[in-house]
């Protein structure tokens, strides 16, 4: 059976406000900076091996992989199909914006303006398919977004728990594919 661990990116310049990120690209904290540099140490100190890191485009997720890459002396590549979720009219607002936890409850309707998690889910299962082909144990650096996602296509969720699941940054986590 091959693994995926996944890497929600370090702190962000939004995370601290309590924004809500989505697509906008907002720069690691120097904080975050050092959650990667943990997280690259715990990744040692764990034994994980990976044979890969890959990443969102954005630069949160993509300097977070580049500094854990820096210490585990593996290589990077990114794969747009893992971006975070574009939460519309929601992005830069506050995490408690009353319409927001809901929101994420509707599969089928789009976040003013954004994607939809029917959406969402379709490209994040896509390139999970395509990872579960693959014969390699990688490293995935993403967003909170995405790894709601991921954690419905190993798990059943509710509506509600999938609304609400999310992991901290620089979280590892680990998927065994069955």
């Amino acid at each position: 059976m091959g693994k995926l661990y996944f890497v929600r990116h370090g702190e962000s310049e939004w995370n601290v406000l309590k924004k809500i990120c989505g697509q906008t690209d907002i720069p690691l904290t120097e904080k975050g900076r050092e959650q990667a540099r943990q997280t690259a140490s715990r990744i040692i100190e764990r034994g994980i091996r990976a044979d890969g890191i890959i990443c969102s485009p954005l630069s949160r997720a993509r300097e977070t992989a580049q500094i854990i890459a820096g210490i585990t002396g593996l290589n990077v590549r990114v794969d747009e199909r893992i971006i975070e979720q574009n939460f519309g009219a929601f992005e830069g607002l506050n995490w408690n914006t009353p319409d927001f936890f809901g929101a994420k409850q509707q599969f089928a309707d789009r976040h003013k303006d954004g994607e939809s998690n029917l959406q969402l889910a379709q490209r994040i299962y896509n390139f999970l398919d395509d990872l579960k082909k693959d014969p390699h144990t990688y490293i995935v650096v993403a967003h909170n977004g995405i790894v709601r996602s991921v954690q419905s296509y190993f798990f059943s969720e509710s509506n509600e728990e999938y609304a609400a699941f999310g992991i901290p940054n620089c979280e590892v986590v680990e998927y065994t594919w069955d």
